[in-house]
């Protein structure tokens, strides 16, 4: 038996879709797994910042267009990337255990951000990253940073930026270092949306892949993915807004932070519940509704141009 796995060309894409080939081929005796090597659309689109060109499924469509297509079987996707809107026809199947979700700071010359000298260089397309370090340091020159996780860091090491934010997962998984490597860390810098979690995807009407994959399913790490999901779904968010969730367990509780801030930091809301693990999707609401109703319907509607209901 042969399944096609479709995945982005990148270093860190090829070594998600590997590694789920390698599980794959452990578990299934006899299973041949395959690659289709494709280029979405955000691999094509790297001299804009992502919150210019929309951001929802630039880095997904064209891998899903294959699954449609029959050309693939499963996809192994980075669930930050997964817009929470699914896909007529494909479904997300399941959600292998977590990596680190924090945000890490390379420098070569500065050993923290407080070192970083006045109005230093940070490289990031990310608007949740550029809003939480300016709310720290705002003197700091946020700059764009765009292209594959060595690209970015091999513009690092060419001297063109003072330091730079990029997601400890991708380096842990290429075993990509830095002279100066600083966690920005929850509770005090907050991840993206289900940032450090794959995801695997496929045809709704095909059971056997479902059946294939689903011993790669983590329950602690799909409950938390679930909340944080469920949080960008209410606030119905893109690449246009700083958004970020941080869920953890607590026993058989879920806890989940959200922040919605605008992207020069100057106005952070945050807010925090808990529930039953089980209740992972009327959390996330929750946490969405308080947040909007203390000012973040008024971020997202000034980010949307005042068209949007946010608080409905």
């Amino acid at each position: 038996m042969t399944v096609t796995i479709a995945t982005r060309g990148s270093s860190l894409a090829l070594w998600q879709a590997n590694h789920i080939k390698g599980l794959l081929e452990s578990r299934h005796s006899g299973l041949s797994v395959e690659l289709l090597i494709l280029k979405t659309q955000g691999d094509k689109i790297l001299d804009v910042p992502l919150a210019k060109v929309g951001g929802k499924g630039l880095f997904v469509k064209e891998i899903e267009d294959a699954l449609v297509r029959g050309l693939a079987d499963l996809a192994v996707h980075s669930m930050k990337d997964v817009p929470v809107e699914r896909r007529p026809g494909l479904m997300l199947g399941a959600v292998p255990a977590r990596e680190d979700r924090a945000d890490m700071l390379l420098s070569l010359a500065y050993a923290s951000l407080g070192d970083l000298p006045l109005g230093a260089a940070v490289g990031t397309s990310s608007l949740r990253r550029q809003a939480q370090l300016l709310a720290l340091r705002p003197d700091l020159s946020i700059q764009m940073l765009r292209g594959n996780l060595d690209t970015r860091v091999g513009k690092l090491k060419d001297g063109l930026y003072d330091a730079i934010v990029v997601a400890a997962a991708g380096l842990n998984r290429l075993a990509i270092t830095a002279p100066h490597m600083v966690p920005l860390a929850p509770p005090e810098f907050l991840p993206a949306v289900a940032q450090g979690a794959l995801g695997l995807e496929y045809r709704a009407d095909d059971p056997r892949m479902r059946d294939l994959t689903a011993f790669l399913d983590d329950p602690d790490t799909r409950d938390s993915v679930s909340a944080e999901r469920a949080f960008l779904a209410r606030l119905e968010g893109g690449c246009q807004v700083p958004i970020a969730a941080w869920s953890r367990l607590d026993g058989d509780q879920l806890i989940l932070t959200g922040l919605v801030a605008d992207p020069q930091g100057r106005t952070l809301i945050r807010s925090e519940a808990s529930a039953p693990r089980g209740q992972a999707l009327s959390l996330g609401r929750a946490v969405a509704e308080d947040t909007l109703a203390r000012g973040a319907a008024e971020i997202l509607k000034r980010a949307y141009g005042g068209n949007e209901a946010f608080g409905g």
